[in-house]
């Protein structure tokens, strides 16, 4: 590949990533979306979310995880338990981190 095929390519690329990441920005006024449609984009940054987080929580190198010893099952447990009793995302964070950094640099996990 030639330096003018690379730098068109980029340049293709960011036209293509300008143009649909502000597909709603450019009408002038709104498009209507069905309620169907809008009761739908309400769960998808969850169902993203879970899409991404869930397999690195089960799996291992493409293998579901066969042994209890593994420090993210009780990471994702004890963060889940302090997210349910005290509705904090900062709290969440640093107890399923520190559990996992305890299972892993004390136990050897």
């Amino acid at each position: 590949m030639s330096l003018w095929e690379a730098i068109l390519g980029i340049l293709g690329m960011a036209v293509i990533t300008l143009v649909t990441r502000s597909f709603f920005m450019i009408p002038e006024k709104e498009i209507p979306l069905p309620d169907w449609i809008r009761d739908g984009l309400r769960y998808a940054p969850l169902a993203a979310l879970a899409a991404v987080i869930v397999p690195e929580i089960v799996m291992t190198q493409g293998q579901l995880i066969d042994t209890w010893r593994d420090p993210r099952l009780y990471a994702t447990a004890v963060g889940t338990a302090y997210f349910f009793w005290k509705r904090g995302i900062l709290g969440t964070i640093v107890s399923g981190t520190a559990v996992m950094l305890a299972l892993r640099l004390g136990l050897g996990w």
